[in-house]
């Protein structure tokens, strides 16, 4: 018999204490309705939330630029 290694999750969730699944590097959901974000913590999903990357510019030397994508939320005005 092989044993298999279950590693702890890095995030549960206050809620419900499910493990939280990852959409964006430093972005998790949780099926109940609670996210948490790497700047804000963790917080309560509403319908109109819009979850995105965007590419911002992050180093600028003389040849080369870098661009980085982030997680953002935006809410939607319906």
């Amino acid at each position: 018999m092989s044993k298999e290694k279950r590693t702890t999750p890095k995030r549960k969730c206050i809620k419900c204490g499910r493990a939280m699944k990852q959409q964006f590097i430093g972005l998790k959901h949780c099926k109940c309705g609670m996210s948490w974000k790497k700047d804000i913590g963790y917080f309560e999903r509403t319908p109109d939330m819009v979850f995105a990357l965007e590419r911002r510019v992050v180093k600028k030397s003389k040849n080369s630029i870098k661009t980085k994508q982030v997680p953002i939320i935006r809410h939607s005005d319906k």
